[in-house]
């Protein structure tokens, strides 16, 4: 309990500094460091060993390069929870899991509706179904000890379930133009970082490096870069004789950097929607629309049918000292998508031109607002409601 507390207040602290980055950057586009903020995100930065060259603008290389950091530690994190954390006992699992499967099918179903027959913007059908797990704990962190555990349980699991669902989605829509040569060659990579840990490797700067040439095959390849971090992390070791456990280890070290620098400089460069000509057009665009819709109504309404649905028939009962209400404030924060959603529109819309792409990043930033502000608004009436249920009970 106390590991979970010291990663809640973690995670809410990076959730803060998420939120000043996002405010930063989106008054630099806007004021009159836009020029210096574009120049910024724009810069060419290279790295070349012999005739290998990785040469990206400086936005990408927090896209695909500190982002696959990101999703290497998420990929520790899902490896340890599987094998002995809360995803390894089946009854821990089925309501977070329910809730998830929710809030992915009804965002994504509201935004198809609003945007069928328009095959660009069906791209970004994924984007409102995503949650910001820094950004919710970090509104859920501003309760305190008035929530139930168990009910932080429930949300870092589901963004467990969220994260999974996500790296799927991912590695099977939004992947390029893919090269046979270089993804086979990223495969034997993995084979050598599974026989490392087969072997009993325990180095973790064998899987480090094994991990960065993985992640150029990875890159060059067409598959989106950030796969190569959930990858390499189901290589490392968790369970050892004695000692650290290699996987711990890491997943420890990277909180931090995680939380509070890859994530908030991921922000700073997304978050950057220049306001100038958006006007009612653009706020009722259909891809708009869809994102706000899918972020404030789809996701509430996915996990709580869901999950109500499961409870229904008996397959699952929800936590103790929790009830619909507090559940209903946790359905509408798990509609901040905001570093998700931003990072599958990118994904989405790259290679359209950027046609759709400041619309969809509107409604990510729009529909993240608003669902955090119902989200408390619902969960402090639950708070209240447990409260006077208590109190009855001890008159």
């Amino acid at each position: 309990m106390d590991a979970l507390r010291a990663f809640l207040r973690l995670e809410a602290a990076g959730g803060i500094l998420l939120f000043f980055a996002a405010v930063v950057g989106l008054a630099a586009a806007n004021g009159p460091l836009s020029n210096w903020y574009d120049a910024l995100l724009g810069t060419t930065v290279a790295v070349q060993v012999g005739a290998l060259s990785v040469s990206k603008p400086l936005l990408l290389w927090i896209n695909d390069g500190l982002m696959a950091v990101f999703f290497f530690l998420i990929g520790l994190e899902v490896k340890r929870e599987v094998l002995e954390g809360d995803l390894s006992s089946p009854e821990q699992i089925v309501l977070p899991g329910l809730g998830a499967v929710g809030g992915i099918a009804v965002p994504a179903a509201i935004y198809s509706v609003l945007n069928w027959g328009d095959a660009v913007a069906m791209s970004g059908w994924a984007v409102p179904s995503a949650t910001d797990i820094a950004f919710a704990l970090a509104v859920l962190s501003l309760f305190g000890s008035r929530v139930p555990a168990a009910l932080k349980v429930f949300l870092l699991t589901l963004a467990i379930f969220d994260d999974l669902a996500a790296i799927v989605i991912i590695a099977l829509f939004y992947a390029g133009d893919l090269s046979v040569l270089t993804l086979a060659l990223a495969a034997a990579i993995l084979v050598c970082a599974v026989a490392a840990n087969a072997l009993g490797v325990r180095s973790v700067s064998v899987y480090v490096l094994i991990g960065i040439v993985l992640w150029v095959a990875v890159l060059k390849s067409g598959v989106h870069a950030t796969l190569a971090g959930v990858l390499i992390a189901w290589c490392i070791p968790l369970k050892v004789s004695e000692g650290t456990s290699p996987l711990t280890g890491l997943e420890r070290d990277l909180h931090a950097p995680v939380a509070l620098v890859i994530l908030p400089l991921f922000a700073f460069g997304n978050a950057g929607l220049t306001l100038t000509g958006i006007g009612l057009e653009e706020l009722t665009h259909p891809v708009t629309l869809g994102v706000i819709g899918g972020l404030v109504i789809g996701n509430p309404v996915g996990i709580l049918l869901f999950t109500g649905l499961g409870v229904a028939l008996g397959v699952t009962r929800l936590p103790p000292g929790v009830n619909w209400l507090q559940m209903a404030g946790v359905a509408f924060i798990c509609g901040i998508g905001f570093t998700m959603s931003l990072f599958i529109a990118g994904l989405a819309f790259e290679h359209t031109g950027g046609a759709y792409y400041e619309v969809v990043r509107l409604g990510v930033l729009c529909g993240s607002a608003a669902a955090g502000v119902v989200g408390c608004t619902v969960l402090t009436l639950g708070v209240k409601a447990q409260k006077s249920v208590g109190t009855r009970r001890q008159t």
